[in-house]
């Protein structure tokens, strides 16, 4: 299998280009020095030169904060560049993966939300990334929308290291408590991803962690795991956060269906979190012949 990968560099990414290549997969490892997903021409010229069976489509705009000030830059990334990379998939004849968010939801749900809801993004780059799905849907190109959330791994900034290193450190935290959602690992993602796309799949697909937490309970349990005192980890609400882009209050994915596609049961979040932290590695999902 021939794989083309935008955003190669970023945090998914650095754990699936080694996986896919260990896996067997001839992965085109593009970054922002190979093209400018903004730019339609390159983007074309660099998938049909390239030739990939398949194009994950990883590349991003993902400061979320920063989208509401820059709400065109955010659309530019991740709505045209979406646009650019699936016209250049259904050109090539290439099965388009795009990573999308949990964010595309409005948080009003009260149970896990399920791959046919329809997105109710609050801010700009939800919205941005909602219209990135618009987009690859009607391209024209074969592609599936694979929503993920809440992602922690080597290789990146991200929530679980960034409490990991106050824990060290010996601070107390405030952490909202009134968001709910699952810690997923790259490790996950990436793996799960290979199932999809060596069984052909297309359509709107979820892939997270199991069970649900808010990121203070998160953030307690990375305390408690590297032998911090979970008690200096203190709730505190979104508003008290004063964050600049709404979040959504509750984000949990249903994953049913992309457990049955795969054949396997996903693993809870506190699994994953407590092994990146131990070890730096997360178990396999037994989708990949070998050691993952």
């Amino acid at each position: 299998m021939r794989v083309g990968v935008t955003g190669a560099d970023g945090l998914l990414g650095a754990a699936l280009v080694p996986l896919w290549r260990r896996a067997g997969a001839e992965v085109l490892a593009w970054t922002l020095d190979d093209f400018d997903v903004r730019d339609a021409a390159e983007v074309r010229r660099a998938v049909l030169a390239g030739r990939p069976d398949a194009v994950l489509h990883l590349a991003a705009w993902t400061d979320v904060d920063g989208a509401e000030g820059a709400v065109a830059a955010a659309l530019a990334v991740n709505r045209d560049g979406t646009a650019h990379v699936a016209d250049a998939c259904r050109v090539a004849g290439a099965h388009l993966v795009y990573l999308s968010t949990d964010y595309v939801f409005d948080g009003t749900a009260r149970e896990p939300v399920g791959p046919a809801a329809r997105p109710a993004p609050l801010g700009a780059y939800a919205r941005s990334k909602a219209a990135g799905e618009a987009a690859v849907e009607a391209s024209g190109a074969r592609w599936a929308i694979v929503r993920t959330g809440w992602l922690f791994g080597p290789g990146g900034r991200n929530f679980v290291d960034t409490v990991r290193a106050a824990a060290a450190a010996g601070r107390a935290l405030r952490v909202v408590d009134d968001q709910v959602g699952a810690p997923t690992s790259t490790g996950l993602v990436a793996e799960g991803l290979w199932g999809l796309v060596a069984g052909g799949r297309t359509g709107v697909w979820h892939l997270a962690a199991a069970g649900a937490a808010s990121w203070f309970e998160v953030a307690r349990e990375v305390y408690r795991v590297v032998g911090a005192d979970p008690s200096r980890v203190a709730p505190c609400t979104t508003a008290a956060a004063a964050r600049a882009a709404r979040r959504p209050a509750y984000s949990v994915l249903d994953c049913r269906a992309t457990e049955t596609a795969l054949g396997i049961a996903l693993p809870r979040w506190e699994e994953h979190v407590a092994a990146h932290l131990r070890t730096g590695r997360v178990p396999p999902l037994g989708l990949i012949d070998g050691d993952a």
